[in-house]
Formats: structure tokens, sequence, C-alpha cells
């Protein structure tokens, strides 16, 4: 897909974040709106995986460690083919596999996620068998980075650089933002560059809404041959929406429908800009 493509594509998928969300009367909207030019770009772009290959060794793997933010993931799995996009009008619903976090139920997803600081550590496992395998898939997991401060990620990010996982890309999710409070509040993290950095990962920064930079990032992997990649992108929370982004309450906030309508409309313009241009 071409960068203008993909950044109308990007467009529609929080337009879609925001209907189901807004059906469901639940969801992670903040995060989700956040984290959406990452996966759009990953799935479109860059991810050999496929409904008709995700049944095969030798796919491309993405593990979304940051599971809360699942609505982003939901909506280009279904735009990709994994399952019907009408399964979403059962979003949080009892009984449906379409819950709050991802589960292996649901077709397209690599592993079970929401107990954040798990994804790196799965994330490694799975390019360390690639290693073994001879095989030449790539392991690519989305972090939070709120989840940063949990020491199982700082475990997984020794034993990455140990063995040389180069086919391995970890991306941050750095919306600076988290439930209770901004994250250099709750518990700081920074420098994370500098962190990565010590722990032998070769690290590039970017801006992760631009849809140019992430293309670029992921065309230059790995970024040093021997060494595992982390993208430190930053984002914003809520991003596309004006009066969700940056705003802590949006977390997981559910729009009203004055809000929900404003935010269509909002995203409906940014389409039609887009198209013109």
């Amino acid at each position: 897909m071409t960068t203008k493509e993909l950044q109308l594509k990007s467009v529609e998928y929080r337009k879609k974040i925001l209907q189901y969300i807004y059906q469901a009367k639940a969801g992670h909207t903040g995060g989700s709106l956040s984290c959406i030019d990452i996966l759009n770009v990953l799935y479109n772009d860059v991810l050999n995986v496929s409904p008709e290959n995700f049944k095969s060794g030798l796919r491309d793997r993405y593990i979304q460690s940051k599971g809360h933010c699942v609505e982003a993931l939901y909506v280009v799995l279904a735009d990709k083919g994994f399952f019907p996009e009408s399964a979403l009008e059962t979003l949080c619903q009892y009984k449906s596999y379409y819950i709050g976090h991802p589960t292996k139920k649901v077709n397209g997803v690599e592993q079970n996620t929401g107990a954040l600081g798990h994804g790196l550590s799965m994330s490694c496992g799975n390019a360390l068998a690639a290693k073994l395998d001879n095989a030449d898939y790539k392991v690519f997991t989305l972090l939070g980075d709120g989840e940063l401060p949990e020491g199982s990620n700082w475990e997984a990010a020794l034993s990455a650089a140990h063995y040389k996982l180069d086919n391995l890309c970890a991306i941050v999710d750095l919306n600076g933002l988290q439930i209770t409070a901004p994250t250099h509040e709750v518990c700081n993290t920074e420098p994370l560059d500098k962190k990565f950095e010590s722990f032998g990962w070769a690290v590039r920064i970017i801006d992760g809404n631009n849809i140019e930079a992430l293309q670029e990032a992921f065309n230059a992997l790995p970024f040093e041959v021997g060494k595992p990649s982390v993208i430190i992108a930053k984002t914003v929370k809520g991003k596309g929406v004006s009066y969700m982004e940056n705003t802590l309450k949006w977390h997981h906030g559910v729009p009203s429908p004055e809000q929900y309508q404003q935010a269509i409309e909002e995203l409906t313009s940014v389409q039609e800009s887009l198209s013109l241009a």
C-alpha cells in the first residue's frame, strides 16, 4: 500500500475503533487510538501473516503485549479477513470471544495477553525458536510504556540481547499516560533509549503516529546485525480526536452520543482532506 493509502486506512480504523467501543460501551479508547498507526503499517506493509498462512510455521509473529488495547487489533484483524467484521458487534458481550483482551480463541491472535509485562518474554521465545530452527520468520511485539516497570520486560530484554535475536523487534507505544497518571509520575523509565541500549538493543526513536516514519523504521530492520531492535514510538493518547488527545480520562472512556458524533465528524474531515491531497 502507498503511504497515502495507509494514512487513509488509519483514519478508517480509528472510526471503527470508536464505533465498536461506543456500541459495546466498553473499551480502552485512548491507547487503541495511539497505537493504531503502528498496527496499520505492520499488518498492511510489513508482516508476512494472513488468514491463509496463519497455521504455517513460516509466518511472521505479532504479539500484542499491551493487550488492553485489543480494539485496535480486532479492527485490523477483521479488515485483513481473519474473521467477519460483524463479529465485532458482540464486543464485550456475554459468551463472546471478542473480549477486552486478546485470546487465542479469536483467529489471528498469537497469544493470550493482558497481564502486562509478558509479551516481550513470549516474543523472545518465538524469536529464539526461529534461530534454533534456522527459520526466516520475524517476531514483533507492541509494549505499552505503562507496562515497562514490570521486571519480566527487563529479564526478556537481557535474554534477547544475549541470544542475539536480531529477528525480534519490540515497539513501545510511548503515549505518556497510563490509567492513573502520566507514566513518569507512576514509575519513571526515562531515558528509555539509554536503558535499552545498555541492555544490548539497537534503538530508534520515531513519531509513532507518522506513517512514513513507521515505514522507514520497519524497512530498516534489523537496526544492527546481532542485536534485537526496539522502536520507541512517540504517540498521542487518543490520537485523531481533539477532545481525547493527551487526556487521562480517555484511557478507557466511552464517548456519549454527542461526543461520538463529534469524533466521527472530525475523522471524516481528515479523511476528506487526505483524499483531496
